[in-house]
This record gives C-alpha cells, sequence and structure tokens, in this order.
C-alpha cells in the first residue's frame, strides 16, 4: 500500500494471490499437496517380501511348481506300483532257464520244487498270483539268515525279519500259531541264525499242504512244461 507521496507502508500485505517468497497462492496449495501425498514404492518386486506384482508372480510360480510337484508325486508313484512286475523280470533273467528234466522232477515232490532257484522262483510267481509271496520270501530269508556267523549281522538280520514277517503291523505277516510266535517274542531278546527255526518249518509245510497243489495245476506249471516239451521236440 502506498502513501500519498508515493511511498510503501511498512507491514503491507502483499498483493492478492501472492505469498512471501513470490509464489502464487494456487502454487503454494500444489507444493502442499505434493508432500501429504506420500511418495509411490520403487518398482513391485524390487525390494524383498514387499507385496505386489512381484508377489503375484511369485504365487503364480508357486502355483505352477505345485503341479509339478503332483505330477512328479503321481509319476513316482506310479513307478513304486511297477517295482513288483520288474523284479520279477529281472529275477527270471538273472536265472538260469529250468531243463525239462528239472520241471518233470517238481511234479515228483515239494522237495525237489523247492531245492532248485528255477523251481523256486516259479513256484514264488504263482504264490503273488494268490497274494501269499510273503510265505516264499519268508522262507528264502530264513535260510540266509542261517549262513550268517557275526553276531551283530545275525541281530539286524532277524529284526529285520521280525518286523517284515512276524510282527502283527506289517502288511506281510506270515500265519503262524501262537506257540510258535511266542517262542520268536522270547528269543528276540538274544537271537540265533536259528531263531525262525520251527516258524520256517510251519510255512514251509503250509506251502507244502496248501499251495503246491493248486501249483501243478496252475497255467504258471502248465504253460512252462508245454513251453519246454516243444523245445525238447523240436531240438
Amino acid at each position: 500500500m502506498r502513501t500519498a507521496d508515493g511511498g510503501e507502508l511498512a507491514g503491507a500485505s502483499p498483493p492478492a494471490g501472492r505469498v512471501d517468497g513470490g509464489l502464487p497462492m494456487g502454487s503454494e496449495r500444489m507444493e502442499m499437496r505434493k508432500r501429504q501425498v506420500p511418495a509411490a514404492p520403487d518398482a513391485p518386486g524390487a525390494a524383498p517380501g514387499q507385496p505386489g506384482v512381484g508377489s503375484r508372480g511369485s504365487n503364480a510360480c508357486c502355483f505352477c511348481w505345485c503341479c509339478c510337484c503332483s505330477c512328479s508325486c503321481l509319476t513316482v508313484r506310479n513307478q513304486e506300483d511297477q517295482r513288483p512286475t520288474i523284479a520279477s523280470h529281472e529275477l527270471r533273467a538273472c536265472l538260469p532257464a529250468p531243463t525239462l528234466e528239472e520241471v518233470n522232477a517238481w511234479a515228483q515232490s515239494f522237495d525237489k520244487l523247492m531245492v532248485t532257484p528255477a523251481g523256486r522262483n516259479a513256484f514264488r510267481e504263482f504264490l503273488r498270483t494268490e497274494f501269499s509271496e510273503e510265505n516264499m520270501l519268508f522262507w528264502m530269508a530264513c535260510e540266509e539268515l542261517k549262513k550268517e556267523a557275526n553276531k551283530n549281522i545275525i541281530e539286524e538280520k532277524a529284526r529285520i525279519i521280525y518286523e517284515d514277517y512276524i510282527s502283527i503291523l506289517s502288511p506281510k505277516e506270515v500265519s503262524l500259531d501262537s506257540r510258535v510266535r511266542e517262542g520268536i517274542n522270547r528269543d528276540m531278546v538274544e537271537p540265533s541264525q536259528h531263531i525262525f527255526d520251527d516258524a520256517q518249518l510251519q510255512i514251509y509245510t503250509l506251502m507244502h499242504r496248501d499251495s503246491y497243489p493248486r501249483f501243478m495245476n496252475s497255467t504258471v506249471y502248465k504253460d512252462l512244461l508245454q513251453s519246454l516239451s516243444e523245445k525238447s521236440i523240436e531240438a
């Protein structure tokens, strides 16, 4: 504000629309709004653990990983389902083929069947079709245990056989009477290589009386006998 002689009064207000420093009032309001608005965050995913698009991308990857994991689990389960068949094929490939004389001898007695590796293998394949393969596996494990002399190995193998074929919690538990089972339970405190002798004899008798007659009338035996007979004629 000017005086009559053209001077300015001290403390006069600045012109309308302006503030100290020469900035227009509109500019001041713009500056204030800028100060009040928080700074925009950095690019998503720049800081670890910061939510945003980066996390969504992470979730997408996790989803894909889960899908892949499920597929992998299915593949592993399928491979496990195929293991018994593969093991059977490998077992047949490792054993020498039986002769016609051997196969004919199997019909004479159960002992002659069990004394040859090829006979045990053929009988084991038949037992697998009847869901009683554990009887042969248990008998063979007992035979291996009898060959051991080292006390530590005997104890370890006895424990494995017990857990696999004697324990009531095992899916491969063999059928034994209570007397034999109780005797094994007592002897497991300090097992010897003959701890399962009574149980092995009981399972051997069971296979002889129950499974062996059916094996002799099975397609497993008849097909093998016919195949060897035809080869013998051709030779």
